[in-house]
């Protein structure tokens, strides 16, 4: 057991705790925007359907109901612009994390080879590469790397914490580079039905694979669109042969989805109104936190998509968390994604509106 958590970095969110007191101790309470957890309520129709779905006495299957499939490959066909997605283009996962923790694994990955990630991440690319013990290696531009040894390629765009979004040309570019040099490319895109100043595109869509899934994978979640972290609502699409390995690997170790969460999940993808109806609260939440931010001095970068704010008042991250936390709001300091971000945090907007309220006062 310590031989392999000793691969691992420290938690990060375990070197916020002296932090969270101090803004816990504010006479009006916390503002937590450190964490980018949903926190208004599930929609009610996706509660009728896990409710309806509630006496499921047997066993799921790790490939979920022909339903669930039917609901990923119509969204899939929908949303991201796969015409060509079939069932066995699609694979439902136990919530993206667990997905991205243990894919380089369930690829047989190990010594010797290379998990390739952005510089600014989600630690958990670097956690999966770790847990097999392969190589992290960062990149500002993945066609500027070394492909030898490279196994596996992560894109992550809209990016968290930055909120960054890849262009359709640059996609089609990074494709075309992977394709080449035999680099299997997974794409994170969970955060994709949620810009602002841009239009997201998955490496899916006809126009960036050119109708083919080869080599490619796309991420997505219900975590945040349709308010399902706690549900771990999520699923992949892309190359058939990939996911027909991952599939059985998969069900080997049991990891399937609840009854109830697949019919969760067939009647999330089915309904659009819910999820114009939290993009709404987000763009209004985002807004008010944008301006108090500039106003208190605060420079915004990228944030053009996903849940974050990534600002910075040019000063090392820990000094802005301190200050931050002494008008009793938490934010994450931006070394959790990597060394580039130490003089950045990241903000979340996912509070409630009278807790961002709160937070715009203490800005002010």
């Amino acid at each position: 057991m310590a031989a392999v958590s000793d691969r691992l970095p420290a938690f990060p969110w375990d070197k916020l705790e002296p932090y969270k007191k101090t803004a816990a101790a504010h006479a009006d309470g916390i503002v937590d925007l450190s964490v980018g957890t949903p926190v208004d309520p599930v929609p009610p129709l996706i509660q009728r359907a896990l409710i309806g779905a509630a006496d499921s006495p047997g066993y799921p299957t790790v490939w979920g109901t022909a339903a669930l499939r039917d609901a990923i490959t119509g969204w899939v066909r929908g949303r991201l612009g796969a015409s060509a997605a079939e069932h066995r283009n699609v694979l439902p996962v136990v919530g993206s994390k667990e997905l991205v923790a243990w894919l380089p694994t369930q690829l047989g990955l190990g010594a010797g080879d290379k998990v390739a990630y952005p510089r600014l991440a989600y630690p958990t690319y670097e956690v999966g590469a770790r847990l097999c013990g392969a190589e992290a290696v960062v990149y500002d531009d993945p066609t500027e790397l070394d492909p030898a040894g490279v196994k596996l390629l992560w894109l992550n765009s809209p990016s968290n914490p930055t909120g960054k979004v890849l262009p359709r040309e640059e996609l089609i570019r990074i494709v075309a580079w992977a394709r080449e040099h035999g680099i299997l490319l997974f794409s994170d895109e969970c955060y994709l039905e949620l810009g602002w100043e841009a239009e997201p595109v998955s490496v899916l869509h006809d126009e960036v694979c050119g109708g083919s899934y080869e080599g490619i994978v796309a991420v997505h979640s219900l975590s945040k669109r349709s308010n399902l972290a706690g549900y771990r609502a999520a699923f992949i699409a892309g190359d058939a042969d990939v996911l027909g390995e991952l599939l059985e690997i998969r069900k080997h170790g049991g990891m399937m989805t609840p009854a109830p969460v697949q019919a969760a999940t067939v009647a999330a993808l089915g309904d659009d109104r819910h999820v114009e109806e939290q993009r709404e609260r987000y763009a209004a939440r985002r807004a008010a936190l944008r301006a108090a931010l500039e106003a208190h001095g605060f420079r915004v970068e990228h944030s053009e998509a996903s849940l974050y704010l990534w600002v910075t008042r040019d000063e090392p991250c820990w000094e802005t968390v301190a200050h931050l936390a002494d008008l009793g709001i938490l934010v994450a300091p931006g070394d959790f994604y990597g060394e580039a971000g130490a003089r950045f945090v990241r903000v979340a907007f996912t509070a409630t509106d009278e807790r961002v309220e709160a937070a715009v006062k203490r800005l002010g």
